[in-house]
């Protein structure tokens, strides 16, 4: 699958550059693919955050007392 690429100019703190092309010379990468990389896995991540929420939509709410209670119960604090 082709997909196309798109130009965008980002503001990197100087040590996060450094950083950056480093990593990219010791692992034969672009910086490009480094940050690309970075950003899809975190945008991943938040779908799963997403969908975990979603999951867990229609369960009851406790308050925060009634969750103290459980893990007091539990033994867990």
């Amino acid at each position: 699958m082709e997909t196309s690429v798109r130009r965008a100019t980002i503001y990197l703190d100087e040590v996060v550059h450094k950083a950056l092309k480093i990593k990219a010379i010791e692992t034969s990468r672009s910086i490009s693919d480094i940050v690309n990389s970075a950003v899809k896995a975190s945008l991943a991540e938040d779908a799963e955050d997403l969908a975990a929420f979603e999951d867990r939509a229609n369960e009851p709410l406790l308050s925060y007392d009634e969750m103290v209670k459980r893990l007091k119960k539990d033994g867990r604090i």
